[in-house]
């Protein structure tokens, strides 16, 4: 590339000679008689010619000496424009950790006679989501067998079943699990909540056992009632999505969406009751 340089900056300076002598010949014989006078008219317009030739060689090799320089300054921006990127998604990233965590810390501020632990999602029990996850924590850590589990978003489940270190959860979407729910906005304690799957295959919660006159409605908010002591009392769950009466049952079922979306669920918390020799949750 040096070579190259050096070349082009030889041509540039032979020419531009070149080009001088010509234009002050030129000049000194501009006075001269009728036939110089004709030379100097021949003369002028490859002057013009030269000179422009000149300005357009010049240029091309001033593009050709800085463009090393202007490359390397265009992968400088380009690292530059991907560090930006990354911290930006990693700001992102902390954001919403730091939001989830508030929301758990909000919760067990209300809850204060739990204990939570925080633990991470390694695998599936079944082959998907659906049929549960396979968490960190075990009985090394303090964690039995039907405790609950929530997230920031609210209830996910419980532990089923657990080792030294790892431990089972089914999600409330499953068709196995009960939870004893209740109507925030009318308080009505009478229905069950468990897993539903729709038309179109969507995870879903269907909450029964509610009475003919049943006051719920859609965008209602259904919450953990905490009969039975089996979870916590007013662990949000979910929406209202729709309702429906069974005229031969006499009774209302109602739709809820949950509020956790369990295909992207990352960070849970295993809610510890102080007596874990029989796991009841006080209310």
């Amino acid at each position: 590339m040096k070579f190259f340089k050096n070349k082009l900056a030889v041509t540039i300076i032979v020419l531009s000679v070149t080009f001088l002598g010509l234009i002050i010949y030129t000049s000194n014989n501009a006075q001269k008689g009728a036939a110089s006078s004709g030379v100097a008219t021949l003369t002028n317009p490859l002057q013009k010619v030269l000179h422009n030739i000149n300005n357009k060689l010049k240029t091309t090799v001033d593009f050709f000496l800085n463009f090393s320089e202007v490359k390397e300054e265009n992968k400088k921006l380009t690292k530059e424009n991907i560090e930006l990127k990354n911290k930006l998604i990693e700001y992102d990233k902390l954001k919403e950790e730091n939001n989830r965590l508030r929301e758990i810390l909000n919760f067990a501020a209300s809850k204060n006679n739990y204990t939570y632990i925080g633990s991470e999602i390694i695998g599936y029990s079944g082959e998907s989501f659906s049929k549960g996850y396979i968490i960190d924590k075990g009985e090394k850590d303090g964690l039995a067998k039907d405790m609950a589990i929530i997230s920031d978003k609210g209830l996910v489940g419980k532990i089923t079943s657990v080792g030294t270190n790892w431990a089972m959860v089914e999600g409330l979407i499953s068709e196995n699990i009960s939870v004893a729910v209740m109507v925030d906005s009318t308080r009505e304690t009478t229905g069950i909540l468990s897993g539903y799957k729709n038309y179109n295959g969507e995870n879903l919660a269907v909450v029964t056992n509610l009475p003919i006159n049943s006051a719920i409605k859609e965008g209602d908010v259904i919450l953990t009632s905490g009969l039975g002591q089996i979870y916590p009392k007013e662990i949000r769950i979910g929406e209202v999505i729709s309702v429906e009466t069974d005229e031969v049952k006499v009774m209302k079922k109602a739709i809820v969406k949950p509020y956790v979306d369990f295909n992207k669920l990352e960070e849970i918390f295993v809610v510890v009751p102080k007596e874990t020799r029989d796991i009841k949750y006080e209310n």
